[in-house]
């Protein structure tokens, strides 16, 4: 049997042996990152999303091979909806998702288990779809009017504020929850008399109704790009995307067009070169946490329990406890400013 004194020396040349051979096949940990498996001995993120222009800094850094120099390899999938890319993080298919804000809102209602990393974008240049034949001339004039529209999106709240504007609640008018793409074919086809959905859908309904298109714009509702990380996702690993996320940004300001094709080339034929280059000046990319981000979760919170007796707190202090600023803090300082 061994004497103690050798039996520790055998024990701590194991343990060297193995952390020697961890390193050497790639499965250690890499700058401080856990090891995942991921190309080149990097550790592998997965990251979901779904707005193409909202979450635009994630999609140049996939096109411009951005996330090597942080020392990660990343996975970036596309979903439908920010709801679809939501689920996707909860369920732990992601570890960090691209979502926009009505989804996190209703996660936390919920009590889900997520953590708002950034506010990556903002957007406020909103169209309501319709028909010549229709005579919707303003937002007062859905009342008793079917609208399409994707529930359970940002794009349901940005709907709730147009009718709002003209004193109107989801009451007075007949909601057709339509998934994103089949809002043009339902206003085609007469289903509905008006119809909201993402900005990437507009020029499909101008081209399929033709002389007959319409649309009411609308900028009385911010619509904000999140970055939410599962419970499961170090602040690390969050850190690193941030730095990328950032790097992409100052693409964004330096080479406007270089950024767009990025964007175009990433979405896969699902997004027009036109298109792009028409709504992506639009966005203001700049990766925060300030006050005014609770602010608003709040007021869609107190809306979404009024309006689908959602449960959970609606108050600021409780929305504001799934922020995690400690990844962006440790990235840029100067963009946390939330208190």
């Amino acid at each position: 049997m061994p004497r103690p004194r050798a039996a520790v020396a055998l024990l701590v040349a194991a343990l060297l042996s193995t952390l020697v051979a961890a390193c050497a096949d790639g499965s250690g940990p890499v700058n401080g990152l856990p090891n995942d498996g991921g190309r080149g001995g990097r550790p592998a993120v997965s990251i979901v999303g779904s707005d193409h222009l909202g979450g635009a800094p994630v999609h140049i850094a996939q096109e411009h091979g951005l996330w090597a120099a942080e020392g990660i390899d990343a996975t970036v999938t596309t979903q439908p909806t920010g709801r679809d890319a939501l689920n996707a993080v909860l369920g732990g298919q992601a570890q960090l998702g691209i979502v926009g804000d009505l989804p996190a809102v209703t996660a936390a209602l919920g009590g889900r288990d997520l953590r708002i990393i950034a506010d990556l974008s903002r957007f406020s240049d909103w169209r309501l779809l319709t028909r010549t034949d229709r005579a919707v001339t303003g937002f007062a004039a859905l009342k008793g009017r079917k609208v399409g529209v994707p529930q359970g999106t940002n794009v349901e709240y940005a709907l709730s504020r147009m009718l709002a504007s003209a004193q109107l609640t989801a009451a007075d008018v007949t909601v057709v929850n339509l998934a994103p793409n089949q809002v043009t074919s339902a206003l085609a086809r007469g289903d509905i008399d008006a119809g909201l959905t993402f900005p990437s859908f507009y020029e499909a309904a101008r081209t399929a109704l033709g002389e007959r298109y319409a649309e009411l714009p609308f900028t009385g509702y911010t619509a904000r790009t999140l970055l939410v990380a599962g419970p499961k996702t170090s602040d690390e690993t969050s850190a690193a995307v941030l730095r990328t996320v950032l790097r992409a940004q100052r693409e964004i300001a330096d080479d406007p067009a270089r950024a767009r094709k990025a964007v175009v080339s990433q979405s896969k034929g699902v997004l027009q070169a036109g298109y792009v280059d028409a709504y992506q000046p639009r966005y203001t990319y700049a990766a925060t946490l300030s006050p005014d981000l609770p602010a608003q979760l709040a007021e869609e919170a107190a809306w979404a329990k009024a309006a689908q007796g959602l449960p959970g707190a609606a108050d600021r202090a409780s929305l504001q406890r799934y922020l995690n600023p400690g990844p962006l803090t440790a990235v840029d300082p100067a963009a946390v400013t939330v208190r």
